[in-house]
């Protein structure tokens, strides 16, 4: 029986990424451009007191060719939950600003997107220089984790007299104070995986994966190259070990959120107009999707293409648990091949027809890009 007798039931938690920053550096146009919100962008600090949720499409180009392949009626993307959260200032981790409440709302998110403004403007308080943006943010984030850290370390230390297994923890947190101290966030301090682990319990802010975006101004977008650069040079130097922890893009914000309001062709002309392609909020969402380890699997038919979205690594029953449970309980084989050669071939009939669906089993590991359909029985 294939996964299409049953209704579609996701149970899964929705993975999120934060916007996080200074004020007024873009981070409610930015949310309101992925999300077609219209939560309050405003030229002063504190606009956004409390966090906005949004959810962003994850756009994929192989979704979009699936679903004319089989001339699918229905298109269903995968989707990522987006946080807009209120500007930080300095001295957020002693109370300044929005203080422990700003630092509360970055806890809940899986991923954090600095945003680094790159403009000046006389209307728009702050700094210009996207280095001083990510000066402050990053010192605000390691001070507020060094002090988490150093009351973890108190308790950990008298229950490890007593509790020898708690010993790794402990040397985890140590190191992790010793990094802080000096104002590193453990992001780009080269930590092991396994202390990252160890620490995973404690919920810092400086073990996320980290994503940023330089925010230029509408009439300097031949400086992108230079300002993205500067901020990869400090962020990720070449050879560093954050050098695959992060990403950093370029964009004007302004002209992502204009173009975000309108649809179809007459977005393509703008945004082919200025020479940008598809635009830079595809390519945000899909880094930011792959910085959380997710990835995606498609169902097709003539009803409806969907993309799926799983873990990195996550076996077939897993994934085909994303479609409903009673597939996971009752899995018996995946008829699996990739989107690439599905495409190649020109529909699933032919595929099968010609030996190329695979048939895999429980211990069959998902790949970014597979077609399949679920055989259960419950």
């Amino acid at each position: 029986m294939a996964y299409g007798a049953l209704g579609v039931a996701s149970l899964r938690c929705m993975e999120r990424f934060g916007l996080v920053g200074l004020p007024n550096a873009g981070k409610s146009s930015l949310y309101n451009a992925l999300t077609g919100s219209n939560a309050l962008a405003a030229p002063y600090p504190f606009a956004t007191k409390d966090p906005n949720i949004g959810m962003a499409k994850v756009l994929d180009p192989r979704l979009d060719a699936l679903a004319a392949m089989s001339k699918s009626k229905k298109v269903v993307n995968a989707t990522i939950e987006v946080v807009d959260i209120g500007g930080l200032v300095e001295g957020a981790s002693k109370g300044e600003g929005l203080g422990n409440k700003f630092l509360a709302n970055i806890r809940e998110v899986d991923a954090i997107v600095f945003v680094l403004r790159a403009f000046q403007d006389d209307d728009v308080p702050g700094p210009s220089d996207p280095l001083e943006h990510l000066r402050v943010v990053e010192l605000e984030l390691a001070l507020a984790d060094l002090e988490s850290v150093e009351t973890k370390l108190s308790k950990m230390k008298r229950a490890a007299r007593m509790d020898n297994s708690v010993l790794d923890e402990l040397g985890a947190l140590e190191r992790a104070q010793v990094l802080l101290a000096e104002g590193r966030p453990l992001y780009r301090a080269g930590i092991k995986e396994s202390d990252r682990e160890l620490l995973a319990p404690h919920f810092l802010l400086t073990t996320r994966r980290v994503l940023a975006v330089v925010n230029v101004s509408e009439d300097a977008l031949d400086t992108i190259p230079a300002q993205v650069a500067r901020v990869a040079a400090e962020l990720a130097p070449p050879g560093s070990a954050s050098e695959n922890e992060v990403e950093v893009l370029g964009m004007s914000v302004q002209i992502e959120a204009e173009a975000a309001q309108l649809t179809g062709q007459d977005r393509i002309d703008m945004l082919e107009a200025l020479g940008l392609g598809e635009g830079a909020l595809p390519r945000l969402v899909r880094s930011a999707y792959h910085l959380l380890g997710l990835r995606t699997f498609f169902t097709t038919g003539d009803k409806e293409s969907r993309a799926w979205t799983f873990n990195a690594g996550a076996k077939a029953p897993e994934c085909a648990g994303k479609i409903h449970t009673d597939l996971q309980r009752g899995f018996i084989r995946a008829d699996m091949i990739h989107c690439d050669e599905l495409l190649a071939l020109g529909s699933w009939s032919k595929a099968r027809d010609v030996g190329k669906l695979r048939v895999e089993g429980k211990d069959y590991e998902v790949a970014d890009g597979d077609v399949t359909e679920i055989r259960f029985n419950v």
